[in-house]
């Protein structure tokens, strides 16, 4: 399957993002893709809580979905939706952290709600505390597609390798990693983390990613990594998309996560043990 990663910088202004996004579908597509991934928070990057609350939508209002939806019909795409930031019916106002897979037809086949939320002092200048406005997930995703089974996480799920052991002990041959990630810890760790995943698991990780400086009409700006990485089977990198707005592509052949899992069969190596 011809794949694309889309590498972007999002506004906190929806409408914007969405018809940025759909123009690098078309382009995607023009090139061959058959299934085209997005980042985390595709339709809204803000630091207000307040300007999310005037922007952002429930699921069935939601604009971005709607348009990606329509979108993937007219291509008849796979296309996976990193994250949307939208609004939920909790008591508290909390948003969810989404992330959608659209089929061909412009149906959702599967959703996933970030299960790690990233409350973390980078440095004492660069804080983040996400559960303040999302509540987390606590169900883990595998999605069936005609061309991969899929797992299903989001940013700083990368961190927690237990839960994409149990996506490939599911059955996932592919794991999806879309992310906002903090320039500081990206710089450090964003390269390692994948590959470990990719090694430990025997997938192929996609892993589309915000990139840049992030306009904001309120709200102090966020800066953001880059690099969207696909990581082969065996670890390898086979795609670093650098720094720019963009389309990465790649070939999947599943055929390597047999390969790499023949090799290294520790999916099936698990053993019971005592402590600490």
């Amino acid at each position: 399957m011809r794949t694309a990663l889309l590498q972007i910088t999002s506004s906190d202004q929806p409408d914007q993002n969405l018809e940025m996004v759909q123009q690098m579908v078309g382009d995607a597509v023009a090139s061959g893709a058959g299934f085209v991934l997005t980042p985390e928070v595709t339709n809204c990057l803000s630091t207000s809580r307040r300007h999310q609350s005037a922007v952002l939508q429930l699921e069935a209002d939601d604009p971005t979905l709607a348009g990606l939806r329509a979108t993937a019909a007219k291509h008849d795409i796979w296309l996976l939706i990193g994250s949307l930031a939208l609004k939920t019916t909790d008591a508290d106002g909390r948003f969810a952290n989404r992330q959608v897979l659209i089929n061909p037809e412009g149906d959702i086949t599967a959703r996933y709600d970030k299960i790690h939320m990233f409350d973390v002092d980078v440095t004492p200048e660069e804080t983040y505390r996400e559960s303040d406005g999302y509540r987390p997930g606590h169900q883990a995703v595998l999605a069936t597609t005609p061309f991969a089974k899929i797992g299903m996480t989001i940013c700083y799920d990368v961190r927690f390798p237990q839960l994409h052991r149990s996506l490939a002990q599911a059955g996932a041959e592919v794991l999806v990693v879309p992310a906002a990630f903090s320039h500081v810890t990206g710089a450090a760790h964003w390269h390692a983390l994948l590959q470990a995943r990719a090694i430990e698991t025997g997938c192929y990780v996609l892993a589309p990613a915000q990139t840049g400086t992030h306009p904001a009409t309120v709200g102090q700006s966020r800066t953001t990594y880059g690099h969207s990485l696909v990581v082969a089977p065996w670890g390898e990198i086979l795609v670093d998309a650098g720094t720019d707005v963009g389309i990465s592509y790649v070939d999947l052949d599943l055929e390597k996560v047999s390969q790499a899992r023949k090799r290294v069969p520790s999916l099936k190596h698990d053993r019971e043990f005592d402590g600490p």
